[in-house]
């Protein structure tokens, strides 16, 4: 278990605190566009499913976030349920294999 490490790339992951508990999300970042500054925002989102990654360019502020669902989409329910106002949300990844009941 584990994550891949490359020196062209940047990971940004958010590690548990518990032993148990596995790494479920990543992102990685070219190191050709660091000088955006790429910095996590636990501050805005904390899940252990979420990873929201900030960047600037030209002075304004964007986000990448990825989301792992798991079973009982506790990371989407998260989501529906906090009221964050994310805006420049530029791309928004994950694994939404959502089934309808029906």
């Amino acid at each position: 278990m584990g994550t891949n490490y490359h020196p062209n790339w940047i990971l940004f992951a958010r590690f548990s605190s518990e032993r148990s508990d596995s790494l479920r999300v990543i992102v990685y970042i070219n190191i050709c566009l660091s000088s955006l500054h790429f910095l996590l925002c636990k501050d805005i989102i904390n899940h252990r499913d979420i990873i929201l990654i900030s960047f600037f360019n030209n002075n304004i502020c964007y986000y990448i976030m990825n989301v792992y669902s798991d079973s009982s989409y506790s990371a989407l329910k998260y989501l529906k349920d906090t009221e964050v106002n994310i805006n420049n949300v530029l791309i928004m990844t994950g694994d939404f294999n959502i089934r309808d009941s029906l």
